[in-house]
Order: C-alpha cells, then structure tokens, then sequence
C-alpha cells in the first residue's frame, strides 16, 4: 500500500474521531507521523495545526447545523488560542525534538489521567 493511501486513511480515521469526540486530531496524528510515518516532531505538530484547520470548520459547520455551537464562548476561545498558538509555536521552535516529543507525551498522560479519573 503506497504512503498516500496510508495517510489518507489516517487522515479519514483521525476525522472521524475529532468529530466524534471534539478534538482537533493532533492526539492522534502527531503521534502517527512521527512513529509511523518518520515525520519529525516539529513538523509532525505542524502538519498537525494545519489539517486542524479544515478538519474543524467541518465538524463545527456539522454541529452549528444542530445548534450546539455558543458564539460567545467561540469567540473568546479564538482569541485567546490564537494568541497561544502563536507563542506556544515559538517556544516549540526553541526546543530540541526529543524535548518536545516528551513534552508532548507527559501532556496526553495528564490529559488522559484527567479524562479518567473526572
């Protein structure tokens, strides 16, 4: 099976659970790119950001559909992500790949122990 496919398919599964479970994918993706598919850290969070883009303005388009989406709260969750990615990315830049790629997995540990425990 040739690389396209494969990521294709990853993108398709990823999809599916971020509109599923309303997450931007990254949780899943940059793991997979950087394991499987020999992306580096930083450009596996990256690649991660941009495929976000889209793959949230469909999942919200979905749930605007229905109702489910607070304009208010939306707003002021932009602005404010906005400016984080933005620093969030200059720091990431600063920082060896092994460094960031342990950050990024002690973040899904408590991001994981969180969801458990409530």
């Amino acid at each position: 099976m040739n690389q396209t496919v494969k990521l294709v398919g990853v993108g398709l599964s990823v999809g599916i659970l971020s509109g599923l479970l309303g997450i931007g994918g990254g949780v899943f993706m940059v793991p997979v790119m950087v394991t499987y598919f020999a992306v580096t850290q930083h450009a596996a969070q990256a690649t991660s950001l941009a495929v976000v883009i889209p793959t949230g303005m469909v999942g919200a388009f979905v749930y605007g559909l229905h109702g489910n989406i607070d304009l208010g709260v939306t707003l002021n969750l932009v602005i404010g992500s906005m400016l984080g990615a933005a620093i969030g990315a200059r720091l990431a830049m600063r920082l060896p790949a092994a460094q960031l790629k342990r950050l990024f997995g002690v973040m899904l540990i408590l991001v994981g122990v969180r969801m458990v425990i409530g």
